[in-house]
């Protein structure tokens, strides 16, 4: 016992050591907190849209200003002319919540909830939230012209590395959950009329699922792409008056990881399962990455459910 004690003391101080050590070589971020911001209605939701303008203008000034040459590039695209952001965070890997079409007068809103791995410097790529919401816009203008979808790219919450033990966890979803919760809840009172859907990439599809059962939520479709689970037995616990959807592509590394919960780790059962009572899309044979790339199958499907046309998904 006394030896085991004493191992136990030396791997408390090694660690100690350890952390401190980090912390002492730790940077101190360069960039500013977001300052508040109008709440969003529709009569705000223009001057949201400016004030969020205005933070990104300062980031971008700070990232010229500190030569971070990725975050200057990726915030020179943010600033765009016709770019529309709810909230901005630059510190750490960086928060963004754009919105592409009308959020006021959309008779559809999607949103889409990316997993592991989102950055602000991979933001408009078509495999991460930005790129790929734009992708399913634009899906949309050419299947459904006319339709007034609006379509939002959540990067709001931290998301974890898939090389760091935060994805083997519900911890970050949890907090994640509540955050998106507010979306959604914010939305829906900007814009009542319209109905919602949830898309749900990899780590996201646990966010979502986190926030589905923590309440009823005002979505009417959701689907889960690329899931690891949701940490839930079923769709009808978590989204019981949403029609929800699952897929995932035979190329998708995904289909290697185990569908079991212990001691907190892991996300349960397999959303493709019988028993979690999904409907089934076709995700075609893309990596894990490639569910929003233009052209691909899984793009249309997620765009029809995104549109609520149920009889043109293609079943998986």
């Amino acid at each position: 016992m006394r030896i085991i004690g004493r191992r136990s003391a030396a791997a408390v101080a090694v660690l100690a050591v350890a952390g401190s050590t980090a912390a002492a070589g730790r940077v101190p971020d360069p960039y500013a907190a977001p300052g508040p911001l109008p709440v969003l209605s529709a009569g705000t939701l223009s001057a949201r849209y400016a004030a969020v303008h205005d933070e990104i203008e300062t980031a971008h000034a700070t990232a010229q200003r500190t030569h971070d040459g990725g975050r200057e590039q990726a915030l020179a695209g943010f600033l765009s002319p016709g770019r529309a952001f709810l909230s901005f965070d630059a510190r750490g890997s960086g928060r963004a919540v754009e919105v592409t079409g009308d959020l006021a007068h959309a008779d559809r809103v999607a949103i889409v909830v990316p997993g592991a791995d989102g950055r602000l410097t991979n933001f408009d790529s078509w495999k991460w939230a930005g790129g790929g919401a734009r992708s399913l816009a634009d899906q949309a203008r050419r299947e459904a012209p006319g339709t007034r979808l609006a379509v939002i790219a959540w990067l709001g919450y931290a998301s974890p590395s898939t090389l760091s033990t935060g994805v083997l966890t519900d911890d970050g979803a949890r907090t994640a959950a509540t955050a998106l919760r507010t979306l959604v809840t914010d939305v829906h009172r900007l814009n009542g009329r319209a109905g919602m859907a949830l898309l749900c990439h990899s780590y996201g599809s646990v966010v979502c699922g986190r926030a589905g059962e923590a309440g009823p939520l005002p979505v009417d479709e959701v689907a889960l792409f690329g899931s690891p689970g949701t940490t839930a037995n079923s769709a009808r616990r978590i989204f019981p008056s949403a029609r929800v959807w699952a897929g995932r592509s035979s190329g998708d590394w995904m289909r290697f990881v185990p569908h079991v919960r212990l001691l907190g780790i892991g996300f349960g059962r397999d959303p493709l399962s019988s028993a979690f009572g999904a409907r089934r899309f076709a995700a075609g044979g893309g990596p894990h990455s490639a569910y929003l790339k233009p052209g691909s199958t899984p793009l249309a499907n997620l765009t029809r459910i995104a549109l609520r046309r149920e009889a043109e998904v293609t079943r998986g």
